[in-house]
């Protein structure tokens, strides 16, 4: 459910393709009962109210609340969807999605009911005569209410969800990375839920079983639910469910042979599992030796092609750990499987692991053995994972759920996941060592002036900034030209990367080397954590240091966003010596030592 009163376009259903319509049919006959959650765009840096008079990117809706979402939200109708219309949405750079959380499900028809009502009263409020004061009251107050009834009950009288599922349409040629956050409220133990999700091209349900979540948050309390494009700036995506669901159970009494299961499937598969013996290659390991195995036929190709259009791949085998992991060495194929899970547990275990590890949905894993009793095992454990036997290799390539544009980004997706887990292992090596592990990260600031080439990305920065915003300072792009062309300033936008990738330009920071003063600092919250702004602080102040001047100033504007984070300044060194108009001044003197601490690298780009 959506705010409708605030949003009033809509949009013919041939925008988006039949099959689509088609799929979503198909999965809400598998759908016994839902929850109705009360969607609303926001901003990943709110500090309402506040931010309607200070932030210049501020965009009034009619109900005064900031439009996120370029142009509203259109309605593009989808009847046999479980939700019976798709949302079309634009994210700008700073949205996201949100809502209150709550477990309790509907039936089918009572979600139904309530999506109509809200709709036609939305359209009636939209339309209330009112000058614009009350008006803005009325829309609030709906909202208010809305969010309200739809999740002041936590659903302990309800069977629990099966999963919460994502319903996304892109209509692009890239994937899109989105992260999906579930909180705890203010009055249980500040704990987060999080999973990367990922639209590919096309239609992308992403199934995530409700005991993952529930073992991390505490749904029958108070919790909130966001989903955050990782990279937005007016991407567009179609939104069907996004809800708690509770599926039908009713199975065959005899199953299917299971490897059937896969014909004529369209979800798409992200990963495959291998078993090893007769399936990746001919012969069993145990019994005829590491030097007689050899390829089953085909498959080093099929391997090699799912790798190249970003299909992760793993290995769950009962064999002797090591001997395989030297097979696979010898066969020149074990970069290409991410967490192997090679031991004398269940495959359903393994399975289970493995998709764990790579954080995604079991829905999304096909996996392979030449044993009928292991395919019945994980598929009888793990009812969502779908599974093939190995005569079906040589067609695997034209499976519908391995059709998937080859991108950029499909080519490297197993490096990607390959860097997270050696930054996973390294984080873990160091048990609890933060500042060692940051420094195995390599991280590394890169310094350069204001300049038009990144004066927009600066002006962004400016306006949404909080937690790590040190003056408060919006900056307009007409202030920005003219700290340019003021001589007694030095300009520093701040970019950062570390061994697994980069993080774009995340700071700014204006100081005046005549007195000399930090006038303004800024971070996206992002690096928070990561040191980054104790290392540029450090290098600032061997830089005044080494031009012989005395001591060196900061202006710090505390609020209850960035106190937390302007701790920074005590733990470099600087001390507070007078407030003026609710601005701190911070000294640093000229008789401290500048701390060592190495954690991060500094080059300057422009030759400063």
């Amino acid at each position: 459910m959506y705010e409708s009163e605030v949003n009033d376009r809509k949009e013919p259903a041939g925008i988006v393709p039949q099959a689509v319509l088609d799929e979503l049919g198909e999965y809400r006959r598998q759908v016994r009962a839902r929850t109705v959650l009360p969607w609303g765009e926001h901003c990943t840096e709110c500090v309402w109210p506040s931010c309607y008079t200070s932030c210049e990117l501020y965009e009034p809706r009619i109900d005064g609340a900031c439009r996120q979402f370029v142009g509203g939200v259109a309605r593009i109708p989808a009847p046999q969807g479980t939700v019976q219309y798709l949302q079309q949405i634009t994210f700008r750079r700073w949205a996201k999605l949100w809502t209150l959380g709550t477990i309790e499900c509907q039936s089918l028809e009572t979600a139904d009911r309530w999506e109509r009502m809200n709709i036609a009263v939305g359209a009636v409020a939209k339309s209330i005569p009112a000058p614009p004061p009350l008006r803005r009251k009325v829309l609030g107050k709906l909202s208010y209410l809305r969010r309200n009834k739809l999740t002041q009950r936590n659903g302990r009288e309800n069977a629990q969800p099966d999963y919460f599922v994502i319903e996304m349409f892109n209509p692009s040629d890239a994937p899109i990375a989105l992260t999906l956050s579930i909180r705890a409220g203010a009055t249980a133990p500040r704990r987060t839920f999080q999973r990367l999700v990922r639209a590919l091209p096309g239609l992308t349900r992403e199934k995530i079983a409700f005991h993952e979540i529930r073992s991390v948050i505490d749904t029958d309390q108070a919790f909130e639910v966001e989903l955050v494009p990782n990279e937005a700036e007016a991407l567009t995506l179609y939104f069907g469910l996004i809800d708690f669901v509770q599926e039908k159970t009713a199975a065959p009494e005899q199953p299917p042979r299971v490897e059937a299961r896969v014909e004529g499937e369209s979800r798409k598969c992200k990963c495959v599992v291998w078993d090893l013996d007769n399936t990746l290659w001919n012969g069993i390991l145990i019994e005829d030796g590491a030097d007689r195995i050899a390829f089953r036929n085909g498959i080093k190709e099929v391997i090699a092609e799912l790798d190249r259009r970003g299909v992760l791949q793993s290995v769950a085998s009962k064999n002797n750990t090591e001997e395989a992991l030297a097979v696979l060495e010898r066969l020149g194929i074990k970069e290409f499987f991410l967490y192997p899970q090679i031991h004398w547990a269940p495959k359903s275990q393994s399975v289970a692991t493995i998709a764990q590890a790579l954080n995604i949905g079991l829905d999304s894993v096909i996996f392979v053995d030449d044993q009928e009793f292991e395919r019945r095992e994980v598929a009888g454990a793990l009812t969502e994972v779908r599974v093939v036997d190995p005569s079906e290799i040589p067609g695997m390539l034209d499976m519908p759920a391995f059709q998937l544009p080859v991108t950029e980004e499909s080519r490297n997706r197993r490096l990607m996941y390959r860097q997270e887990e050696q930054r996973e292992a390294l984080l873990a090596s160091y048990k609890g060592d933060y500042i060692g592990f940051l420094r195995e990260n390599q991280m590394q600031v890169f310094l350069s002036r204001l300049t038009d080439k990144n004066m927009k990305r600066v002006y962004e920065l400016a306006q949404r900034t909080n937690q790590m915003n040190f003056s408060g300072n919006r900056y307009a792009t007409e202030e920005l030209e003219k700290i340019t062309a003021n001589s007694g300033l030095d300009t520093y936008v701040i970019r950062c990367s570390d061994r697994f990738g980069t993080y774009g330009i995340v700071g700014f920071s204006v100081v005046d080397h005549h007195e000399p003063r930090l006038l303004d600092l800024m971070f996206s919250c992002r690096v928070q954590a990561k040191r980054v702004e104790h290392g540029f602080l450090g290098w600032l102040l061997k830089q005044h240091r080494s031009n012989g001047q005395g001591d060196f100033f900061a202006n710090y504007r505390k609020t209850s966003k960035n106190e937390p984070s302007g701790a920074v300044f005590q733990e470099v060194g600087f001390q507070e010596i007078g407030v003026t108009d609710g601005v701190t001044t911070l000294r640093f003197s000229r008789d401290r030592d500048v701390p060592e601490e190495s954690v991060v690298e500094i080059a300057v780009e422009d030759g400063r």
